[in-house]
């Protein structure tokens, strides 16, 4: 039988994201390797306690910033953000599980790379005011400002599609753990795959137009907003976001 394994959310993960992507407020890029090794030190001092390390669906986030040009990584943070954004919307458990999971986004996104919000116009306020209430017209307001944003940001369409897919995959391989089922991995992984489809939904790349069908059927893998009693396979999930990264390139 599958169990669910609650998760202790932490400031882990924001140095996680903080520590990849350094780069994009100007400091010299460090490697994949040693960007991990700094989220772990952190990580042992921080929230999490002592001995504290960052778990697969982290390391998955960590690998997509570290795999995306510095240019393209601002955007990146927006779309990472906007799907827990999309996750509080679509969540049916009411005001206080939207805000919960509007204020994980800011913690392990926002926070991480205030600067990039600001440089693109992002009001921060209003995304305080969702994560605080978790009510619908709030939620909207957040989503919009991030829109705004997004179309500031920049970047190449590709990477960023590629990089927000990287982020649900890497999330997703974290779901399933000894048996148990992570509900929040399983849920941050949903909204990030809800921001790829967003994202296709509004370009016109080629290469992301080539990439739709095959992102549609990632999609269908979270067949609901809280995880099934069988989720999909870690590596049904692996596989498909390989076929989406191949019909990008």
């Amino acid at each position: 039988m599958t169990s669910f394994r609650p998760k202790l959310w932490t400031g882990v993960s924001a140095a996680i994201l903080l520590a990849a992507t350094a780069g994009c407020s100007g400091e010299v890029g460090e490697s994949h390797k040693e960007a991990a090794n700094t989220a772990a030190a952190v990580g042992e001092s921080g929230e999490g306690g002592p001995g504290a390390k960052p778990d697969a669906g982290e390391k998955g986030a960590l690998a997509a910033y570290a795999d995306t040009p510095a240019q393209s990584r601002p955007a990146l943070h927006l779309a990472h953000l906007m799907g827990f954004l999309l996750i509080a919307q679509k969540q049916t458990e009411g005001p206080q599980a939207a805000a919960a999971l509007v204020g994980q986004g800011m913690t392990e996104v926002f926070d991480a790379e205030p600067d990039v919000f600001k440089a693109a116009g992002v009001n921060e306020a209003v995304l305080r005011k969702a994560a605080q209430t978790g009510a619908p017209a709030d939620i909207s307001a957040a989503i919009a400002t991030v829109q705004a944003g997004q179309a500031k940001a920049g970047g190449d369409p590709a990477a960023v599609l590629k990089g927000v897919v990287d982020i649900a995959g890497g999330l997703y391989s974290g779901v399933m753990v000894d048996g148990s089922v992570d509900p929040l991995e399983y849920q941050h992984s949903y909204g990030a795959v809800l921001s790829a489809q967003a994202l296709a939904a509004h370009s016109s790349d080629a290469r992301v137009q080539a990439a739709k069908a095959d992102l549609d059927k990632l999609v269908a893998m979270w067949p609901s907003t809280t995880p099934p009693a069988k989720p999909t396979p870690a590596n049904q999930v692996a596989a498909q976001t390989s076929r989406v990264e191949l019909a990008l390139s």
